[in-house]
Order: structure tokens, then sequence, then C-alpha cells
């Protein structure tokens, strides 16, 4: 196992660089300059020439690119061109409210779609699996910013029973409650999509399981159906769900810019969209990196707790 880790943590580094590659040329390809264009116009064409000169853009492309991978390896992403602040420290300070809203949305998804998943495997064909099955799909065809303005005007606007937006009250002390006040909406809109198609893919695994020998002897032995299920069916069943959580990382780094956008929330999503509006090409670049990075590692975890659940794979 430990070989297996450190062979795919070798894998990752040409996969980080390639994408590394191409986000640089990307910004490169875009049309003008903002690196120049956020020179102060007041100065001289001399100062502004040597400014240029200092900041390397002169240099060919190759050169800028090595120069600006060797400063990202040690941890450096530049200056934001907007806020001329470090890169790494807007990351940093907006970090935190990104990754909470990621990990209560895979909360949500994981406690409400694998048990309706079970439960409409083994009532295939009821009303409670058309039930599901519909209700999935309406989750999976439902845009995310859409599905939160309307929520907004529904339990924010008409009930106030949620805030707006934001992560917490202005003014009031640090609160549990004030912040799952505030989380509940964005997780949900976040965790929607996700949810519906997990759903689907458990009860697929799930009607595979069911009528497996195994669970028709565990049957004939006289268990209680619940026991059959939960403790004998669902443990095998779980195994390819458990690689959806590693795929689902992607999605949900693209789904947190626009529901963080919906919700003011002020995490790194929010702060992309905001950055490629303004043309802050460093600070999307250390988020793209930082979404590839966030996928790369997602999938080595998927992998490791699929050998964990599953006894027959060797690594």
């Amino acid at each position: 196992m430990i070989s297996y880790i450190i062979k795919r943590v070798v894998m990752m580094i040409p996969i980080l660089f390639g994408i590394s590659i191409l986000s640089f040329a990307i910004m490169y390809a875009a049309p003008g300059k903002p690196a120049i264009m956020n020179l102060d116009p007041e100065i001289s064409p001399e100062v502004r020439e040597a400014q240029i000169e200092r900041l390397g853009l002169n240099d060919p492309i190759p050169v800028q690119y090595v120069r600006w991978l060797g400063n990202v390896v040690q941890g450096d992403f530049g200056t934001s061109y907007s806020r001329k602040i470090p890169v790494t420290e807007m990351i940093l300070d907006r970090l935190p409210n990104t990754l909470l809203l990621m990990a209560s949305s895979l909360f949500l998804a994981a406690i409400i779609a694998i048990p309706f998943g079970v439960i409409s495997a083994t009532r295939q064909y009821s009303l409670t699996d058309y039930g599901v099955t519909m209700g999935s799909f309406v989750g999976l065809a439902t845009p995310n910013f859409w599905l939160g303005i309307m929520l907004i005007m529904l339990f924010s606007v008409q009930l106030g029973w949620t805030p707006v937006g934001g992560v917490a009250t202005i003014g009031a002390d640090f609160s549990i409650i004030d912040r799952l006040h505030h989380l509940i909406l964005p997780a949900f809109v976040l965790a929607t999509a996700d949810m519906a198609g997990l759903t689907r893919y458990t009860r697929s695994s799930m009607l595979e399981v069911v009528n497996q020998d195994y669970i028709r002897t565990a049957r004939a032995k006289g268990f209680r159906e619940r026991r059959v299920i939960y403790k004998h069916g669902l443990r095998n069943g779980l195994i390819p769900v458990i690689t959806m959580f590693g795929l689902m990382l992607p999605t949900m780094i693209g789904g947190s810019a626009i529901v963080e956008s919906v919700f003011n929330w002020p995490g790194i999503g929010k702060m992309f969209i905001d950055a490629t509006f303004q043309r802050d090409y460093p600070v999307i670049m250390a988020i793209t990196m930082f979404g590839a990075l966030l996928t790369v590692i997602g999938n080595l975890i998927a992998d490791i707790l699929y050998a964990v659940l599953d006894p027959r794979i060797e690594y």
C-alpha cells in the first residue's frame, strides 16, 4: 500500500506540471496584458518601460514560466493585480470558508443520497423507487444558481428563516449556531447535483449486491431484512460509491464558484469569479492549480478507501 501511495504521488507531479503549462499558455494567449494595464498611466514612458523590465514581462515566455513555476514551488503565487497583496495570503484567508462549504456539502450528499439510494434499490419499481428516481433527475437538471436564488427568495426573503448571504452576522460574536445558520442553504445547493448523482449510483450498486448469492444465503438463514441489507450488503455496495467522492471534488470546486457568488460566501470560488472579471491572472492561476491539486488528492483518497473497503484488491 505504501509503495502504491508513493507511486501515485509521483504520478501527480507530471499531471500538475501539465496543468500549470496549459494555464500559463492560456493566460498569455488572452488579449491584452493585465500586468501592464495595471501600471500607473501617469508615469513617463521611461519609468513604465523600466517597470515592465523589472517585472520580467519582456523575457521570453518559457523564461517567465520557469520563473513563475519556481516561485510556485516555494509557495509564492505572485501579487494580485487588483488588490496589490500576495495571492497566497488571499487564498489562505478564503480557503477555510471554501473547505467548510465543500465538507458540509459532501456530508449532506452522503447522509441523504446513500440512504435514499439503498431504499430505492430494495424497493425496485415501487412508488418510492419512482419518486427517488424522479427527484434525482430533477436534482441533476436544476441549475445551482437558479436553485440558490429560489431558496433565498423563499427562506430568506419571504419566510425570514435564513440570512440572505455571507458567512456570519456582521458585528456579532462568533457562534457555531450563527455559522450553521449561514451555511445550511449554500451547502444544500452545492450538494444538490452530487446528491442526485450519488443517489442514482448507490441505487445501481445496491441492485447488483441484493441479487448476490451471499445475500440470498443470509435471507435463507432467517436474518432480518434490515440486517441483511445494511450489515452484509451495504459494505460491498459502497465500494464503487466511494470512488464517486473523489470524482465529486472537481464538480464541487466548479460549483462552489457559482454558489459562493449567489450567497456572497467569501471563499476562493467567489474570489475566482471576481478575479476573472478583473483579469487578475495570478489569482486565477493560483486557484486553478489549487483545484487541480485538490482533484488529484481526492482521487488518491478514493483509491485508498477502495482498497480498505475491498480486501480483494492488492496493490
